[in-house]
């Protein structure tokens, strides 16, 4: 553990002290037992960093920032630490420029259907203060309930509202953004069209702190729908399960479309209705139809007329808004419950076209069978967003080797299969090496000048999104 921000005693000694001057004692952390505390994150690997720091506005984010490019000290941008990839890790050392504080919602516009807040705010907070406005935010990534808007715009966050509504960066308008520099810049508008100059919100989304820090971001809203109906289909077989999906989008268009296969429902089987648990079903597709009653009653017809083509597939709706939210909460619940499996986890969000999931799947079978290792996949079938979760003992010397090469199988299947190696999760460092097999040379190396104009000394979240040297 580095004891200073910077690798010079003196010189860390010193930003600590113009640190504390700036902020206040109470709002710089450099206890052993405090760096702790934000050494991790959701990928399960360990960077404690030098000190912690806990700005309250976009002006004290610049002055931090010129504090650290004076001394290139690292800075590492984190909200909730939800992420699953490292992207918040401080992998060089340096600072975690803690972003929790900054939680307001600045304001909500019901009639130009927008809100502007920190980055700071709860993803599920935003979802319940809107909806007293009769708006809807649909981006609802599974950790909805303590994951931050900065840490969902900085990583490209999803959900499973994406087959119909879209993913997070469909939504973000603007932004307040401060540069390595300590510059602050807005970027985008405040209305429905605008297309000056380049598009640097687009390009901040999902450039997982690397390029600048989030301070403030303007969303698009949209009206609320005014009723949904949850359904669930039993299939006997995976390969069944997975080829209705493409099947059901021809048809319908479902607000989300899950998946879950017989390992992932094993896995959460205590938290579903009790009749739920014992069904003879090798996979589960979980849908959501939202709209007006009118709406969404077509749309249920319609598929209970298809499902009457498919055998064996049973076709079951929730009884009660109660017992959808039991599905719900069930299916969010799988990531933390995996780990009766296996004490540690590899996992990777990946994305195929939807037409290709079987195949997909059929891999990951294959892998399980060969490797002994619980291999299970469930996730946003709809949108071909597949999360691949393989179980192991990392302390098992075999079972991290066979992880480790089953892994790869899987990403370089994804990418033959025309796919992307991360939907929603993002690269931080855990996919850092295998981004060179799906981005060709010179757009890597397009990226690498892009990070350097932006931060020419490298101190915005090193060691992030690019293979290592």
């Amino acid at each position: 553990m580095t004891e200073y921000p910077a690798g010079d005693g003196a010189k860390g000694a010193e930003l600590l002290r113009r640190l504390r001057e700036l902020l206040g004692a109470d709002r710089v952390a450099a206890a052993p037992e405090e760096l702790l505390t934000y050494a991790y994150d959701g990928s399960g690997q360990d960077y404690p960093p030098a000190a912690v720091v806990f700005p309250q506005s976009s002006a004290e984010i610049a002055a931090i920032l010129r504090l650290a490019g004076a001394s290139q000290t690292p800075v590492i941008p984190r909200g909730a630490g939800t992420g699953m990839c490292g992207g918040a890790l401080a992998v060089q050392g340096g600072i975690i420029l803690a972003l929790a504080r900054l939680n307001r919602i600045i304001a909500i516009d019901p009639d130009n259907q927008i809100a502007v807040v920190q980055p700071g705010v709860i993803t599920a907070d935003l979802q319940a203060e809107v909806a007293r406005h009769g708006l809807y935010y649909p981006p609802d990534p599974a950790s909805r309930a303590f994951c931050t808007l900065g840490g969902n715009v900085a990583c490209g966050a999803g959900g499973p509202a994406a087959v119909k509504y879209g993913v997070t960066r469909d939504y973000v308008l603007g932004l307040e953004a401060v540069l390595a520099s300590g510059e602050i810049i807005r970027t985008g508008v405040r209305t429905a069209k605008g297309v000056v100059g380049y598009d640097l919100t687009r390009l901040l989304v999902g450039s997982e702190g690397t390029l600048a820090v989030i301070s403030e971001i303007t969303l698009r809203l949209i009206p609320l729908p005014p009723a949904k109906s949850t359904l669930l289909l039993l299939c006997p077989d995976l390969a069944r399960a997975t080829a209705l999906v493409s099947a059901i989008l021809r048809r319908l268009t479902p607000s989300t479309l899950e998946y879950l296969d017989r390992t992932a429902l094993a896995l959460v089987a205590d938290r579903l209705p009790a009749d739920l648990r014992t069904a003879p079903a090798a996979a589960l597709l979980l849908l959501e139809f939202a709209g007006d009653e009118a709406e969404i009653a077509a749309q249920g017809r319609r598929l209970e007329e298809f499902i009457a083509t498919q055998p064996g597939v049973i076709l079951r709706r929730a009884a009660s808004p109660a017992e959808a939210e039991q599905l719900w909460a069930a299916r969010r619940a799988i990531s933390p419950a995996a780990f009766q499996l296996r004490p540690h986890k590899s996992s990777d969000d990946v994305v195929v076209p939807r037409s290709r999931i079987p195949e997909l799947v059929a891999a990951t079978e294959e892998l399980a069978a060969a490797t002994g290792l619980p291999i299970f996949t469930f996730g946003h079938a709809g949108d071909g967003n597949i999360h691949v979760n393989i179980m192991l003992d990392r302390e098992n010397d075999g079972e991290r080797r066979a992880a480790a090469a089953a892994r790869e199988a899987i990403q370089r299947r994804v990418l033959e299969l025309g796919g992307t190696l991360s939907g929603e999760h993002g690269v931080g460092i855990s996919k850092a090496g295998a981004i060179a097999a799906e981005v060709e040379p010179a757009a890597l190396e397009l990226m690498r000048k892009l990070k350097k104009v932006f931060d020419p000394a490298n101190i915005l979240n090193p060691g992030k999104i690019f293979p290592p040297a």
